[in-house]
This record gives C-alpha cells, structure tokens and sequence, in this order.
C-alpha cells in the first residue's frame, strides 16, 4: 500500500480525504499545519505529499520550500480555486501538481496515482537511454544527465523531458504532454505545463549557440531538438 501524506488544517475534510483515500489503497498520515507536515515529510515514511497552500505556522508554499531543499518526494498542492498565483509559484518550487479546493477524494486519487506512475512506481518497464547531444534520459532510471553529470528533476519534470526525447525532432502539443506526462486533459488557461518546462530549462545546459534545446513550436507546442 502506498503512504500518502495529506498536510492539510481543516481538520474534518483532511479526515474525509484520509477515508477515501484509504479506502482506495492508500495508508494515510495527517498532520495539521506546516511545520508538522515538513518533518513528517522528511521522515522517509511517505511515498507522495498532499500540501494545502493556506496553513497556520508555515504556509504550504513554505513547506513545499523547505521540503525541496531536503528531498525529491513528489508533492502535490492543495490550492484555493481560481488563485493562479499560489499554482504557478508551487510549480516553480518543484510541486509536481495541483488540485484546486474544494476537490472531489476521487478526482485526488487519480491525481496521486498519475504522480506516482510519473515518478517511477508503476512497475512500468523501462526503456533504452535516449541521448541527443549533451542530453541523455534514462528511462530505466528515470534519470536525466547533461554533459555526463547528472540533472535534478521533479517526477513531474522528468515525466516532461522522457515525451519529449520519445517524439524528439517533431513538436508535441501542450495537450498531449499533459496527457502523457501528467495524466490529465489539458485545462483552458493551465499553465503548469510552461512552467514545468521553464524550470527544466533553467536546469539543463545550452547548445553551443546558446539555445535550449526545448524549442517553443508556434502554435503547436514544445520540441526537442536533434543534434
């Protein structure tokens, strides 16, 4: 069974998510504010983190912070609906996804295991390394490496590059890299998918003309380029 920590103050609708989700096969924790939720998560314990982004003593924005400081957990942000500011900036402090307040326990368990399966604990199996230059992804690994070093990847970036390096050459639409690397239909107005792809490029090295090598596609998407 897979441990899911849920790190959320409303008491009472922590509870019901912690039924539901062990009622689907999940063993659940709970902690009730920030700070409790970060050193429950740096425990080792839990195999995915659910944040709430509003939290007395350290906000989830704060928690997510220090969490990525420490660990490479998958975590998934629990923000108010509408406010896309808290969504953009927890995908560009690592989150892996989010789900908007008030949420269905159903809708949660997809998102969790679409996470997971990202994040390398499907027992999919997995594939010969892709190399494009500089750029190798290691799909038996789930790793990526630039320049022979290795690159430090959410699931949800890695998720990202592996569909890009699988269609390299030719652009992949926003709609199927949320298909296939975050498990969703693409939402109108979702921008996780751009900010995703920021982060991995501030992460990757250049080509020699100084370009990424994740090229933005008019109108069609995202493309990386064979060298």
């Amino acid at each position: 069974m897979t441990a899911v920590l849920l790190v959320d103050d409303d008491v009472e609708l922590a509870g019901m998510l912690a039924d539901y989700l062990a009622q689907d096969g999940f063993t659940v924790g709970l902690a009730h504010d920030g700070e409790r939720g970060v050193a429950e998560a740096l425990t080792g314990n839990y195999a995915i983190a659910v944040l709430d982004v509003m939290m007395p003593k350290l906000s989830g924005i704060e928690a997510l912070r220090r969490i990525r400081a420490a660990s490479t957990m998958p975590v998934l942000m629990l923000t108010a609906r509408g406010d896309e500011m808290d969504r953009i900036v927890g995908l560009e402090l690592g989150a892996d996804d989010y789900v908007p307040k008030p949420c269905l326990p159903r809708e949660l368990a997809a998102r969790l295991r679409a996470i997971l399966r990202r994040s390398g604990q499907s027992g999919e199996a997995p594939g010969a390394p892709l190399v494009f230059g500089a750029l190798c992804v290691r799909p038996e690994q789930r790793r990526v490496e630039w320049a022979g070093q290795p690159v430090e990847l959410t699931g949800t970036e890695y998720g990202l590059i592996e569909v890009l390096a699988r269609h390299a050459g030719r652009p992949v639409s926003k709609g199927e890299l949320s298909e296939q690397a975050l498990g969703r239909p693409l939402a109108r107005f979702d921008r996780s998918i751009d900010v995703h792809l920021s982060s991995i490029r501030h992460k990757l090295g250049t080509l020699a003309d100084g370009r990424s090598c994740i090229q933005t596609v008019y109108r069609q998407g995202y493309q990386l380029i064979r060298e």
